[in-house]
């Protein structure tokens, strides 16, 4: 068959819009980041986990669906390289036993997919999960359990039963909350050798040594460092030098910073800094931290005076010193995220059953409320795929 010059030309330009058209999508979805949240269902049989798509320039949201992944799944994780989420269950009997579960889940936008068996944790109301740097092995804190339990990831990202659980001891002067150990965190250091958790019960930093090709978890040579008395440790961040970590103490409403030596596995106390200058109006309770991509500032959230409180951080020293308070929007700040970029934070207000968003100057640290609120049940924990 035969083509004339224009038959010709017509195909070429349709090739062309075709293709540019095809970029148009790619880039559109370059621009996207998937955002999963979890919250507490509270009893009732609603979908425990909402996915967004954030448009990584404008901050705006999409929903892209809500997803039953079982009851209260409080925290999540992603896996550094699959599109899988690891969900916990914050219950306090899971199959006849004082434990939660812990589940894998593949995911892609509009879509959360059960992969493989719900796992018991070994400990009652598990309230962290998080994966080691390599993406094969899972740890979760059970707070009622007072331990921390390690599961190996297979190969297509579901998990297997707990391969290591470490057992937490000790207690601390407030009888209420610290009667015995109550584990809320649970991280590995930035050279994927040692665990790090946090005890809020047991006034104490445990550190654990850790083995992610023979699947060992045992506790270090120095197995711990105690807080002080009655500040109840909470949540854990790492500075992006993997030298500094920063410790949010729900009890005592206070920042502390520690210096990580990771040829040890040990850490030495560079202070503590309070969360407020002033005395709130209400009981107060910290409850997340994070450090900037930058490294500059570490930001962390108070619940009851419902502020997040930043900090900016000495280059030289890794102390924090206060720069701003300013209110979430909202009730009850239980977690926050910074995207990826550090442009954008995100914060979730359980009681208010919002997230809302600041936008982040880099240079000063300082955040702007943006007036965006995004209606979620209960959230409790935002996770930034690949992010």
């Amino acid at each position: 068959m035969l083509t004339t010059r224009r038959e010709f030309v017509a195909a070429v330009g349709g090739l062309a819009v075709a293709h540019a058209s095809s970029a148009g999508r790619e880039a559109t979805r370059a621009r996207e980041l998937l955002v999963h949240v979890g919250g507490y269902t509270e009893r009732t049989s609603r979908p425990g986990v909402h996915q967004f798509l954030m448009d990584a320039e404008s901050g705006a949201w999409r929903p892209t669906g809500a997803f039953d992944v079982g009851a209260e799944p409080s925290f999540l994780a992603v896996h550094p390289r699959r599109p899988v989420l690891y969900a916990v269950n914050e219950l306090t009997e899971y199959e006849g036993r004082p434990s939660g579960a812990v589940a894998a889940f593949s995911a892609a936008p509009g879509r959360v997919m059960p992969l493989g068996p719900r796992r018991a944790t070994a400990g009652g109301a598990p309230c962290y999960v998080a994966l080691d740097h390599t993406g094969r092995w899972v740890f979760v804190a059970n707070y009622l359990g007072g331990n921390v339990a390690m599961f190996r990831v297979a190969d297509d990202g579901a998990l297997g039963d707990a391969a290591a659980v470490l057992q937490h001891t000790g207690h601390g002067p407030d009888a209420n909350r610290q009667a015995g150990p109550h584990a809320h965190c649970a991280i590995p250091d930035p050279t994927n050798r040692f665990l790090l958790a946090a005890d809020l019960g047991a006034d104490r930093i445990f550190v654990s040594r850790f083995d992610a090709t023979k699947g060992t978890l045992v506790p270090a040579a120095t197995a711990f460092v105690a807080t002080r008395p009655g500040a109840g440790p909470r949540h854990l961040a790492f500075h992006p030098n993997g030298r500094w970590l920063y410790v949010a103490n729900e009890l005592d409403l206070t920042l502390a910073t520690y210096r990580w030596d990771a040829s040890l596995g040990e850490l030495t106390s560079l202070g503590a800094v309070p969360m407020l200058e002033s005395p709130p109006a209400t009981a107060a309770y910290p409850a997340d931290v994070h450090v900037a991509p930058s490294g500059r500032f570490v930001y962390a959230s108070v619940r009851g005076d419902d502020s997040l409180v930043v900090f900016e951080i000495d280059r030289t020293t890794g102390r924090p010193t206060p720069i701003q308070r300013t209110p979430t929007g909202g009730r009850w700040p239980r977690a926050f995220a910074v995207d990826p970029s550090g442009r954008f934070l995100f914060v979730a207000n359980q009681r208010s059953n919002d997230i809302v968003r600041f936008d982040v100057d880099r240079e000063t640290g300082s955040l702007r409320a943006t007036g965006t609120r995004i209606e979620v049940p209960a959230p409790t924990c935002i996770r930034f795929s690949g992010g």
